[in-house]
């Protein structure tokens, strides 16, 4: 029974100036917009970065919970982390044991969804889906929220996967501790940094030490053209650091 990292989603106040420089900075190319999205109040875009997938939504109307969370984060964030599973009634069956409150449980022919309460996992939003069909369980198969032909705009000229997700917290040991129970993953504190090691990428948790609250601060990219991808950011003001660019409201280290 396995558990890995599929995609992660920002948040944003607005979409269109973040999948500018999501595209220039990184190279990479929107494979879908959901429609479904609107449903929330919200507008999204979806890129490959290899195997995985980078989601930013962002609000078109007043009183969202997306509008909500930039508020809360003081602007543009990270929102979710999105993990895919190959068998999904027993991650079901333990997330009610340990009684944590789901916001999002839906289910169809093609896809399972389940969202929980980012008050019940602390961090951040922790979302255990399931793709179903065909080729669901390959590296590179299907995936629902990313359209039925995502592969379609992958682009590895710079970026090539999604390493790992740095959460900040205020108390980063109960709440790594907690993200390992739900996700039935050993805690990994060896080098005095908590961390859960999913199938293909690692999530990491350390203490709030930029002024924002509790949330999913950064996310760590495997490159293709680290230094194309430093200069394009250095050309649109978005070097944050030694090999690490700010996009998105999201410190991302390049690897």
């Amino acid at each position: 029974m396995w558990l890995r990292i599929r995609q992660i989603a920002g948040v944003a106040a607005k979409l269109q100036p973040v999948e500018e420089d999501l595209k220039e900075i990184l190279g990479i190319e929107v494979c879908y917009r959901d429609p479904g999205v609107g449903y929330f109040g919200l507008e999204n875009a979806l890129f490959p970065i290899g195997d995985q997938l980078l989601e930013v939504v962002a609000p078109i109307q007043e009183n969202t919970a997306g509008g909500r969370y930039i508020e809360r984060r003081g602007g543009d964030s990270g929102y979710m982390v999105i993990t895919q599973c190959d068998d999904h009634p027993p991650r079901r069956a333990h997330v009610d044991e340990l009684g944590i409150r789901i916001v999002l449980d839906n289910q169809s022919s093609e896809f399972i969804n389940l969202q929980l309460h980012p008050r019940d996992t602390g961090g951040t939003f922790f979302e255990i889906d399931q793709q179903l069909g065909e080729g669901a369980l390959n590296e590179d198969g299907p995936w629902h929220p990313a359209g039925p032909d995502w592969q379609r705009a992958k682009q590895l000229g710079r970026v090539k996967g999604i390493a790992a997700a740095e959460i900040q917290c205020d108390d980063p040991a109960s709440v790594s501790q907690r993200w390992a129970e739900i996700a039935q993953l050993p805690l990994d504190t060896s080098d005095g940094v908590s961390r859960i090691r999913f199938e293909n990428a690692v999530v990491r948790f350390v203490a709030c030490t930029d002024g924002r609250p509790e949330g999913l601060g950064g996310i760590d990219i495997e490159t293709t053209n680290k230094a194309a991808i430093l200069e394009a950011a250095a050309a649109r003001g978005k070097v944050s650091g030694e090999d690490q660019v700010y996009l998105c409201g999201m410190r991302m280290n390049l690897l």
